[in-house]
C-alpha cells in the first residue's frame, strides 16, 4: 500500500452515563457530560466519513467491537486497543497496521471537534516530506499524530500533562524523525473548554458540528451551567 493515502485511526470509546470526561462532568454534570461525549463522538465520525482513504475506527475495548462496526456507513476496519497506556496502545495498533500495509497512520481521538478539513489535508501533506507530524493542543498535548515510520516507544511519555506535545517531539527527534507540527487546535476536557468551542463553532456549516453547538449553548450560558 505504499501509494495509498494515509490511513485515518480514531481511538474511541464508547460513551457511558458516570464514565469518561470526570473533569466536565464535575461542572456540567454526569447526564449532559454523556450527551456531550455521544455529540463528539459524532463529530469525529463525520471526520472518517469525508477522509479520502482508509479509516479505522479503534474502540477501547473488544467489547465494543461490533459496536464500532456499525458507528459508520462506509467501509472501515475495526481494531481494538490492547491493555496498557495509551503509548503502548497506539505503538500496538500502528504495528499491527503497519504490517497489514497501512504504510502513513494519522491518529485522532474523539475529544477535538475544532479539527477542520485544514488540519486533516495540513498533515496529508506534511505527511509526504515528515515522518511525524503533529498537530498541538492548547493544553500541551497533541489532537493530531501522524506517521510515516513506526513511533519510538512512548509508554514513557506523560501522557494527559501538559508535558506530553514537547516530550513526544523531543523523543522523536531523538530517534532521528523529520518531524513537523501543523497547525494547532484543542480538545474538549473541561468547562472553558466548552465555553470556547460554543464560540469557535458557531459558524461552522458541519451538521454533527452545528449539533454539538446547540448542545453547548442549551448546557452552557453568560450566566453559567444549566444542569439538567
Amino acid at each position: 500500500m505504499s501509494d495509498q493515502a494515509p490511513s485515518l485511526v480514531i481511538f474511541c470509546k464508547r460513551p457511558t452515563l458516570f464514565q469518561g470526561k470526570q473533569r466536565l462532568a464535575e461542572t456540567i454534570g454526569a447526564e449532559q457530560t454523556y450527551i456531550i461525549a455521544k455529540a463528539l463522538l459524532e463529530c469525529a465520525l463525520e471526520d472518517a466519513h469525508d477522509w479520502q482513504g482508509p479509516v479505522v475506527l479503534s474502540p477501547a475495548s473488544a467489547n465494543d467491537n461490533n459496536w464500532a462496526g456499525d458507528l459508520l456507513d462506509r467501509d472501515h476496519k475495526v481494531m481494538a486497543q490492547p491493555e496498557g497506556c495509551l503509548g503502548h496502545r497506539l505503538q500496538t495498533i500502528d504495528r499491527k497496521l503497519r504490517e497489514a500495509g497501512h504504510d502513513k497512520t494519522i491518529f485522532i481521538g474523539t475529544d477535538a471537534p475544532m479539527l477542520a478539513p485544514d488540519h486533516f489535508q495540513e498533515a496529508r501533506l506534511a505527511l509526504t516530506q515528515s515522518d511525524i507530524v503533529l498537530s498541538p493542543a492548547s493544553d500541551g498535548g497533541v489532537t493530531i499524530m501522524g506517521a510515516r515510520k513506526p513511533w519510538p516507544d512512548m509508554t514513557t511519555l506523560p501522557w494527559s500533562t501538559d508535558r506530553l506535545g514537547g516530550e513526544l517531539e523531543n523523543l522523536c527527534l531523538a530517534q532521528g524523525h523529520r518531524v513537523k507540527n501543523i497547525s494547532p487546535s484543542y480538545d474538549i476536557d473541561v468547562e472553558p473548554d466548552l465555553k470556547k468551542a460554543q464560540q469557535d463553532l458557531a459558524a461552522d456549516p458541519r451538521p454533527a458540528r452545528q449539533n454539538l453547538h446547540r448542545l453547548i449553548c442549551e448546557f452552557v450560558t453568560d450566566e453559567g451551567v444549566k444542569y439538567g
